[in-house]
């Protein structure tokens, strides 16, 4: 999948291992680097759709979030993405088409709940 980040900042915090570390810490770094290789070695979304989303829970957000998703890493911090192809593929009956995104842009990693 292709992946763009929303700032240079972001993208060296979620690229280069050292500035990850100091960033987000030792527990949330190893799980970062999980997730950014799968979504890096991933052909499109589909595969992190639900029910195939475990254990870190790939899921749509609504509200004022609407239109992105986040995944799950260290409670309550989240992995903030959108579907960035253009235009972004929507199923007839409503909702995103999980398996037709492709490119993805990283928003941040925050807590969603706060």
């Amino acid at each position: 999948m292709d992946i763009a980040f929303s700032s240079k900042k972001l993208k060296k915090q979620l690229s280069e291992a050292k500035v990850m570390a100091k960033t987000h810490g030792p527990r949330r770094t190893a799980l970062l680097k999980v997730i950014m290789t799968q979504l890096r070695a991933a052909p499109n979304l589909g595969i992190f759709a639900p029910p195939y989303s475990p254990p870190r829970r790939c899921h749509e957000l609504k509200g004022n979030k609407k239109g992105q998703l986040s995944v799950d890493l260290d409670h309550p911090y989240r992995l903030l993405f959108k579907p960035i192809n253009d235009p972004v593929p929507m199923r007839p009956e409503g909702g995103l088409d999980w398996d037709q995104v492709t490119a993805i842009e990283i928003i941040g990693v925050e807590d969603t709940h706060g």
